[in-house]
């Protein structure tokens, strides 16, 4: 049986930021109460998949499991716009990859009984080097992309927990068939409804199977600096912003969007 992950609450910001660095991972407890939780489940419920978005909606009688993966919450229902800047996480983000960062993706995740396990990974690897390079306390290599995990369900082994490899930011590399490093194995989140689990792209870790007779819900909002594109399929000139979306939103809100002032590149 993996060992839980440990979840420690971080005093302050400053705190918050510093376990991303140092950890690659920060736990936030009851961002959401029980009434939020159990809102953002039934609005996860009524999303329906768009295949020109690259979602995916896999079914029971069709493929033998649930897997309800959309993406561009934020544009396919205006309720889930407030989770691009939701209070306790939007902080860290910023902190983490500047007051002019962005939003590069936000998926709804439904998991049901029967999706195997994923193998160990990393979202993104930014660059490779030697692990006496990496072990020096002197490199200090900047978050370009993290990920924050609105977890919706009380979360159990049999449900099928995230497991994550904690410090392995400082692998310097991608898992590439390893299940641990330096000594150290995977080990669960087993957080409650309402929780968040905010982390940086290169800790390897992965999602496991479902052997629960339950759907396991997620809310990912991705987070970067500025200069890292957003993924908001369809590319080209298919993408358009909902004007129920835009009509909402907040200066703030629309800056994550990528309504930004002129930089460099633009």
């Amino acid at each position: 049986m993996p060992q839980a992950l440990p979840l420690i609450a971080r005093p302050d910001l400053a705190s918050e930021v510093s376990a991303v660095e140092r950890d690659g991972y920060v736990y936030l407890p009851a961002v959401l109460d029980p009434e939020q939780t159990a809102e953002l489940r039934a609005h996860m419920d009524r999303l329906q998949p768009n295949p020109d978005s690259f979602d995916r909606g896999l079914a029971p009688e069709r493929d033998g499991f649930v897997n309800r993966h959309i993406n561009n919450a934020f544009n396919r229902d205006p309720y889930f716009v407030q989770f691009l800047d939701y209070p306790g996480v939007i902080e860290i983000a910023e902190a983490l990859h500047g007051a002019n960062c962005h939003v590069i993706g936000m998926t709804s995740w439904q998991t049901g009984p029967g999706r195997p396990d994923q193998t160990l990974h990393a979202d993104w690897q930014p660059l490779e080097l030697p692990e006496d390079v990496m072990a020096d306390p002197r490199v200090r290599i900047p978050v370009y992309i993290s990920t924050a995990h609105f977890y919706l369900d009380d979360m159990t082994e049999e449900l099928g927990p995230t497991r994550f490899v904690p410090g392995s930011h400082r692998a310097g590399r991608a898992p590439n068939g390893d299940t641990a490093w330096q000594g150290r194995e995977e080990q669960s989140i087993l957080c409650n409804a309402g929780d968040v689990v905010m982390f940086r792209s290169e800790v390897w870790h992965r999602g496991t199977a479902n052997h629960s007779d339950r759907v396991r819900h997620l809310l990912q909002v991705h987070y970067a600096q500025r200069w890292i594109a957003q993924r908001f399929p369809p590319y080209l000139h298919r993408f358009r912003f909902d004007p129920d979306t835009l009509a909402i939103a907040s200066n703030r809100q629309r800056r994550l969007m990528g309504d930004h002032p002129p930089g460099n590149y633009d």
